[in-house]
């Protein structure tokens, strides 16, 4: 912890943030079980405004932590269910000939929701895959040289198998890098798993929970994120975190500006989810994988399957977190 900040007290606007979000995680942790970590992990993507890319094998829970934010929400909420033949205008709308007005009309596609559940993502094709990128980076939708704005809040929670599964596309590396956040769920330890199976007897957790925020909330949080204080140490240890994976030995394409920026954000993010109106370099430090890894464009052949890539660039990271100097 910073010993500038440690004796600090939060100020009455951040402990009213704090029990806000602390509500949300519990009304979530209703449904998923043993996994505050990864609950946690959701609720500051969020508020970071940014977007969420949970990778695993079928079966641990993904849809259902996409179901169970979305449910704890006052938002609306669309799913799409990714095919190897939908549409770009499956998704975000179509302009069609109206013949009672002589005129062209904008159809909106499932994209103009506030939480978007993109479900097996990777099942598409690259090119309906980008059809997400404008509204990921810029919310909003270009059609037929009209912008339309997408709804406030905006968040994409995207699932997806592990890319040797049959009939998957890997992510474009532009894509990858509109997803603040790549997670993983994994399996349930003993106890987990059988409170899951006994919470599951009669009925489904996630059918019987309530909005506990409402769309309003969720913007007022995520203003609020923006005003954390990051102190200059602690922006610079960011920004050497990232200056590293740009010359790391493994590594053929560093982290972006954008990537810093979703740091930063998420470090933000992260000190309102605990209670702080400050970031503490401890934040970085938990957020850099989750959030840089999947940015990664590793050299060659170090790593020739998708599951060998991500443990690699896991790695990385966690090599330069070693050897950076933390501030004090």
């Amino acid at each position: 912890m910073s010993r500038l900040n440690a004796t600090v007290e939060p100020g009455a606007q951040a402990v009213e943030s704090a029990e806000r979000i602390a509500t949300l995680r519990n009304n979530i942790q209703k449904v998923i079980c043993g996994k505050d970590d990864v609950v946690k992990l959701a609720v500051v993507s969020l508020l970071a405004k940014g977007h969420l890319l949970i990778e695993d094998i079928p079966g641990v829970g993904k849809t259902t932590l996409a179901s169970a934010l979305s449910r704890s929400l006052g938002c609306t909420f669309r799913r799409i269910q990714f095919t190897s033949d939908l549409l770009p205008s499956d998704v975000i709308g179509v302009t069609i000939f109206n013949p009672e007005s002589h005129e062209f009309e904008f159809k909106p596609g499932p994209v103009f929701t506030n939480i978007l559940l993109a479900d097996e993502i990777n099942r598409t094709t690259p090119k309906t895959q980008s059809s997400l990128l404008e509204a990921m980076s810029e919310f909003r939708i270009s059609v037929d040289s009209r912008t339309h704005p997408l709804p406030d809040p905006f968040f994409v929670l995207a699932t997806q198998n592990p890319v040797e599964h049959h009939g998957t596309y890997p992510l474009p590396d532009s894509q990858l890098d509109r997803f603040l956040m790549r997670i993983e769920i994994g399996y349930p330890d003993a106890t987990a798993e059988k409170e899951i199976i006994v919470r599951q007897r009669l009925t489904h957790p996630a059918d019987t929970i309530e909005a506990v925020l409402s769309a309003a909330d969720v913007t007022a949080l995520q203003k609020h994120v923006r005003e954390v204080r990051v102190e200059e140490s602690v922006l610079d240890y960011l920004v050497a975190l990232v200056e590293a994976t740009r010359t790391a030995e493994m590594v053929e394409l560093g982290v972006s500006p954008r990537g810093s920026l979703s740091l930063y954000r998420a470090a933000q993010a992260l000190a309102l989810v605990e209670g702080r109106e400050y970031a503490l370099p401890d934040d970085v430090k938990e957020l850099a994988v989750p959030v840089l890894a999947h940015r990664l464009i590793l050299k060659g052949r170090i790593a020739p399957s998708a599951g060998a890539r991500r443990e690699t660039a896991r790695k990385v990271i966690e090599e330069i977190l070693g050897r950076i100097e933390v501030p004090l």
